[in-house]
């Protein structure tokens, strides 16, 4: 159940950090846009749901690890109010910000491996 539901999250949220180019995949794309744009309207939550799977999971293997980063990614906003890590996540983000389309491609390949 519970690599079914890292699975879940890491498809969910690779569709959202890859919905600035998914109008590129032919004949689907432009659903898939528009499902990853309604998704990203909830990018906080499910970044904050995803930092709590890849904690609940242990974050101790490849899938795990992913998706925390992810989640810090996606729940910026709410991770940079910790006091002692939010000035460093906000630079991590910030590198992080440019690959964010390898990200979301590594995400959704994790997901279906």
């Amino acid at each position: 159940m519970l690599d079914n539901l890292t699975e879940i999250m890491l498809l969910i949220c690779g569709l959202v950090l890859l919905s600035s180019v998914l109008y590129l995949i032919p004949a689907i794309g432009k659903s898939l846009e528009k499902l990853a744009k309604w998704l990203g309207s909830f990018q906080t939550i499910i970044g904050i749901v995803a930092i709590v799977v890849a904690f609940w999971q242990g974050v101790l293997d490849l899938n795990g690890i992913v998706l925390l980063v992810i989640g810090i990614i996606m729940a910026i906003s709410v991770v940079s109010a910790i006091p002692a890590l939010g000035k460093y996540l906000t630079k991590m983000v910030k590198y992080l910000g440019g690959v964010h389309v390898l990200i979301g491609i590594i995400a959704i390949i994790l997901a279906f491996i």
